[in-house]
């Protein structure tokens, strides 16, 4: 199988061990990825932001397949029992393709709008493991024990380290893919780095206790390239990520799926609701089925359906987000953003709401988003240096050193647009 691809150029999957993913790709569960987004609704925000998880799924794998040429360029000085064989990489390569086969609607969003459900990581184990999915087919036809195994890859555990870490880790395959592919579609420039060069400068580190050796970076030539790494995904977050619309169209949504919950929890029917959505909503589960049933599609296609509900809150929520009248935001900087600060602006702009007739608790609320930029306490990246000297990164870089453990926070008040100017003006007077 031979594809275009506007991150990697051409991508191929033609030998033996790389027949999996063309099989794979074939299957109901991997060819339902097309019908959800990426970056769940980054596309109000940055139109270009369409591109779909079965994309970032193919350069996964795309990736795994460039890692592996570069491992094996290096394995003959491991004993042959840690080597990658074969059937070690084909597990990577399924594992890498399917990482992400059980994300539902709007990706991440739409955990967090149904706070009390399973994981996307749960729902992959499903489909792999269970006999019902042409996945878990596929893989038994290459190998009975393979589902398994691409489970415990999907979860960061293989007998190898430094297979589960490029599977699952601070440096993956889905990290370095969705990277340059988020970067590329939204057109934030600055969130690209050089995966080449980086793949390049991977080594073996040091092994300890029998264990096979970890990823490492070579001292003499990568650790340019793996700031870029951690610099394109800090920038990517403070762009495009936790931007405002996307925040907003998140809190929407949230409250939207709260007011499902309530009206299905009190016997209330809704038209056009998907049954994995009743499930989700009443139980926080659903059948594997149905919840495969989903898609962005299906998940408008009910919102629109509730535009015209009997419960007015839902109505009104639902209208403005299908017509993109998105809530608005206003960042806390500094002194705002001490937790009492927080506190002292929720309540000014839950005031306004309610003098102005709408409900404080639906139409106002605090967002608080924040990322790690570096974290190397659980999953360690070293540096080997000429002569086998070894050393934690962020003790031989300045800029990693400085953003290790660091976080990036930004803090917003997220409320409807017409309590705007009022809640502006009340926060300057105050």
């Amino acid at each position: 199988m031979i594809l275009r691809d506007p991150v990697h150029g051409l991508v191929s999957f033609e030998t033996p061990e790389e027949a999996i993913v063309p099989a794979l790709l074939e299957t109901a569960e991997v060819q339902r990825l097309r019908r959800i987004r990426q970056t769940g609704l980054a596309s109000l925000a940055y139109p270009g932001a369409d591109h779909t998880r079965f994309a970032h799924a193919i350069g996964a794998a795309c990736v795994m397949t460039r890692l592996i040429r570069r491992l094996r360029g290096l394995h003959d000085d491991l004993p042959f029992w840690q080597r990658l064989t074969t059937e070690r990489a084909r597990d990577a390569l399924a594992a890498s393709l399917l990482h992400d086969v059980g994300h539902g609607p709007f990706s991440h969003l739409f955990e967090q709008a149904l706070p009390d459900s399973k994981k996307h990581e749960d729902w992959t184990t499903r489909i792999v493991l269970d006999p019902s999915t042409e996945v878990h087919a596929v893989l038994q036809r290459f190998d009975p024990g393979l589902p398994e195994r691409v489970v415990d890859l999907v979860h960061g555990r293989h007998e190898l380290t430094f297979l589960a870490r490029a599977v699952s880790g601070t440096f993956d395959v889905d990290r370095c893919d969705y990277l340059l592919r988020d970067a590329h579609a939204t057109g934030v420039s600055y969130g690209s780095f050089d995966l080449d060069w980086l793949l390049r400068s991977l080594c073996f580190g040091v092994a300890e206790g029998g264990h096979a050796p970890p990823l490492a970076i070579d001292g003499a030539k990568g650790i340019p390239a793996i700031e870029s790494f951690v610099l394109a995904r800090l920038f990517m977050f403070q762009q495009v990520y936790f931007h405002k619309t996307e925040r907003a169209s998140e809190w929407m949504l949230g409250r939207i799926f709260n007011e499902v919950a309530k009206m299905l929890a009190n016997g209330d029917r809704l038209p056009s609701t998907p049954t994995a959505i009743v499930s989700l909503a009443q139980g926080g589960d659903a059948e594997l089925a149905d919840y495969l049933e989903l898609d962005d599609a299906s998940l408008w296609v009910a919102l629109s359906a509730w535009r015209h509900t009997k419960n007015p809150i839902l109505a009104d929520l639902c209208k403005r987000f299908h017509a993109r009248k998105l809530f608005k935001t206003y960042e806390l900087f500094d002194e705002r953003a001490t937790p009492d600060a927080r506190v002292w602006a929720l309540d000014i702009a839950r005031d306004v709401a309610q003098k102005a007739g709408l409900d404080p608790q639906i139409y106002v609320g605090l967002d608080a988003a924040s990322t790690t930029a570096f974290d190397d306490i659980h999953d360690p990246l070293t540096v080997v240096f000429p002569g086998g000297q070894t050393r934690a990164l962020a003790d031989v870089s300045f800029l990693l050193g400085r953003l290790r453990g660091e976080k990036m926070s930004r803090i917003r008040l997220i409320f409807a647009p017409e309590l705007r100017q009022e809640i502006i003006a009340r926060l300057a007077a105050d």
